[in-house]
């Protein structure tokens, strides 16, 4: 007589499921993380612009007020009354600007020597450009003033715009480097079969290629030039003067300090710079990808 033997199939309880009820905590911390970081980015800016258009008179109010009770705009409609200030912008734009295209330039023409030609010394030249980013800028500061005065260059846009593509040269032609890295060889030997000359070459087939990178290392550089503090206050005078020094030598005194009008300038001269990162977003993302990756 066989005893019956009662089998039953074992409960098993997905892996998934276990990750599935795990999910929304890590989601709800993930999002908590990044409402954190959010704040903390964007605080600044938000009590800039709430400065700039809060009446002189309740600035220094404690406890300070985070939703603005009373609102003006006379703060904005001093920077255009102040000649100055206008002057500060014109010189930023034309440094700026200029550093960027000297720096695109350049860079453009350094980054193809490296990423296409094989010569004696080549490799030696890239470490030398990477290793120069491991240096503070600031330290470069008296060797640069003692030259710029040996030659005369001193109170001249020239000697910010050698600086600053100094600083920036280095990383424009790390990431074109990396754009022309991806530009396969067939195109240049191809347009060399056609007979055209290396100068045709890079700036009728390689630059066009390489727009996004070329974006990317200008407005780096239009960046550094527009932001830069202690070059722009020690080698030029106050007629070439850009914003960064001009707006704290405007503004700040040493014994007091007109806020309100420093953060409505501040906002309104970091307006250029967010137009142009908008407009060129989609260039300079890729741009920047491209010469993160090869190279």
């Amino acid at each position: 007589m066989s005893a019956s033997v009662d089998v039953r199939p074992e409960t098993v309880v997905p892996s998934g499921s276990r990750q599935t009820r795990r999910k929304p905590g890590r989601r709800i911390a993930l999002w908590v993380a990044l409402a954190v970081i959010a704040l903390f980015a964007l605080f600044p800016v938000y009590w800039m612009v709430l400065t700039s258009v809060t009446p002189r008179e309740q600035v220094f109010e404690f406890p300070p007020s985070f939703i603005p009770t009373a609102i003006t705009f006379e703060h904005y409609v001093t920077f255009f009354e102040t000649p100055a200030l206008l002057k500060y912008m014109v010189n930023s734009i034309l440094v700026s600007g200029v550093t960027a295209f000297g720096a695109v330039i350049v860079s453009s023409y350094a980054a193809y020597s490296l990423s296409k030609f094989e010569y004696r010394g080549r490799k030696s030249v890239m470490y030398m450009i990477w290793s120069s980013q491991m240096f503070p800028n600031a330290l470069l500061l008296i060797t640069l003033y003692l030259m710029f005065d040996n030659f005369g260059l001193l109170d001249t846009h020239l000697a910010l715009i050698l600086s600053f593509m100094t600083f920036t040269l280095p990383l424009c032609t790390f990431v074109m480097k990396g754009y022309f890295d991806t530009i396969p060889t067939e195109v240049i030997e191809a347009a060399r079969i056609d007979g055209a000359r290396e100068r045709v070459i890079t700036t009728k087939v390689l630059l066009p290629i390489a727009l996004p990178g070329m974006v990317a290392a200008g407005l780096f550089a239009f960046i550094r030039g527009w932001n830069d503090f202690i070059f722009a206050l020690t080698l030029v005078g106050p007629d070439r003067r850009t914003l960064p020094p001009g707006l704290v030598i405007e503004y700040l005194g040493e014994f007091q300090a007109d806020w309100p009008e420093l953060m409505a300038s501040s906002f309104i001269t970091s307006i250029p710079v967010v137009i142009a990162f908008m407009a060129l977003q989609k260039y300079f993302v890729e741009g920047l990808n491209v010469g993160s990756v090869k190279g």
